[in-house]
């Protein structure tokens, strides 16, 4: 019941906002352009997790691969890109903040 709302999806895309970019800073240098560069791989990669997560959420709600592929690759990529973009308004906001609350945990570097 509750994949078939909007609550759980944006709940899940919310913590993936969140913690995509904690987890890329565990790897990433403290720095003013690695911050920029995890900026934008937070970016790449939560547009990628949420066309994957709409992908998924097609086939739970029983959308069948036979169905999904009579229309092409390219127009399912365009859709579930175009779908990743959109929940973009979801989980861009929260990325932000959580970049931007990353410098406060640098010991070497200073903001």
């Amino acid at each position: 019941m509750l994949l078939d709302g909007l609550f759980f999806p944006a709940v899940i895309l919310a913590v993936l906002s969140w913690m995509v970019p904690k987890l890329l800073s565990f790897v990433m240098p403290e720095g003013v352009k690695p911050l920029l560069l995890l900026a934008l791989l937070s970016t790449l990669i939560l547009f990628l997790l949420s066309s994957v997560f709409f992908f998924v959420l097609y086939l739970w709600q029983g959308a069948t691969l036979a169905r999904l592929a009579e229309g092409g690759l390219s127009t399912n990529i365009l859709l579930f890109g175009r779908l990743g973009m959109i929940a973009g308004m979801i989980w861009a906001p929260i990325m932000v903040l959580s970049v931007a609350a990353l410098p406060r945990r640098w010991k070497k570097e200073v903001w």
